[in-house]
């Protein structure tokens, strides 16, 4: 059996892939991105799975990105073509290609989601099928079309638009209302009520649930969906990179706000009158 540093696998009819760095809250690192497309493609092509359920162990199923190892070498910036188009890479199969392969997983895929679920933790929540909320929950989605770009498909133009014009938190309650999450919990039945949902779906055809998604995935892409998402990666992280990662010109760098900063500047959830 496959160990992981990062994650728990949980082999099984529902299987559980677990995220695990929970003195970090779950802040994404290379290796636990690399683990996770490791065990989410295991429970793919594992016959005993007919469901994956999705997790965090700790306070938060996410806090987002690892801004510490953005510091390190791996990350750190490069002055050159070559180094400019490594990274340009590296991002592209880690954000683009990977997200884009959970998303299309032919199982059903469940994220459970309680406390943060900021910036790549809502990316890796929404290439999951559904999204069980705990009433806790605080969403934060990227302000900026990079990376894993499907918000406009979740929440429909308008309501995307409102959202990341104001850069706000999202409460669980209102992100079952904007379409993102399907069911909010008490964080006391969040896992019970998910595994109980995730059982009975498995009883169903495992080819029956899959051409079912793939019907419903293939119908979103004849409508583009699959090319918006490689476009907006493209055209932002492409025009990025070659600002911030390769010389900077006389005008200076034009890279977008750092990435700890926009959290710091995200308000607060909005609330009805």
């Amino acid at each position: 059996m496959q160990q992981y540093e990062t994650i728990l696998y949980e082999p099984g009819t529902v299987a559980r892939v677990i995220l695990n760095r929970p003195a970090v809250l779950n802040a994404q690192n290379l290796l636990m991105l690399r683990e996770l497309n490791d065990a989410l493609h295991r429970a793919s092509y594992d016959s005993e799975v007919r469901v994956i359920v999705l997790s965090a162990n700790g306070r938060a199923f996410s806090a987002g990105h690892d801004v510490k190892e953005m510091n390190t070498p791996e990350w750190e910036k490069g002055r050159n073509s070559q180094e400019v188009w490594r990274a340009f890479e590296r991002t592209r199969v880690t954000y683009a290609e990977n997200h884009l392969a959970w998303r299309n997983i032919p199982k059903p895929t469940i994220a459970m989601v309680h406390g943060l679920c900021i910036f790549g933790g809502w990316m890796v929540a929404s290439t999951m099928d559904m999204v069980f909320a705990s009433d806790d929950a605080m969403f934060l989605p990227n302000p900026y079309p990079a990376d894993y770009w499907a918000i406009t498909w979740e929440l429909g133009a308008r309501k995307t638009k409102e959202l990341l014009y104001e850069h706000r938190y999202v409460t669980a309650a209102e992100a079952m209302e904007l379409g993102f999450v399907n069911r909010v919990y008490s964080r006391d039945e969040l896992e019970r009520e998910t595994l109980a949902y995730a059982g009975r779906v498995a009883e169903n055809d495992p080819i029956h649930l899959r051409d079912l998604k793939l019907m419903v995935n293939q119908t979103q892409d004849g409508m583009g969906f699959t090319t918006s998402v490689l476009a907006a990666f493209n055209g932002y992280n492409g025009r990025t990179r070659a600002q911030s990662w390769g010389d900077p010109g006389k005008e200076g760098h034009k890279d977008a706000v750092p990435y700890s900063r926009l959290v710091q500047k995200a308000k607060p959830p909005y609330k009805k009158n």
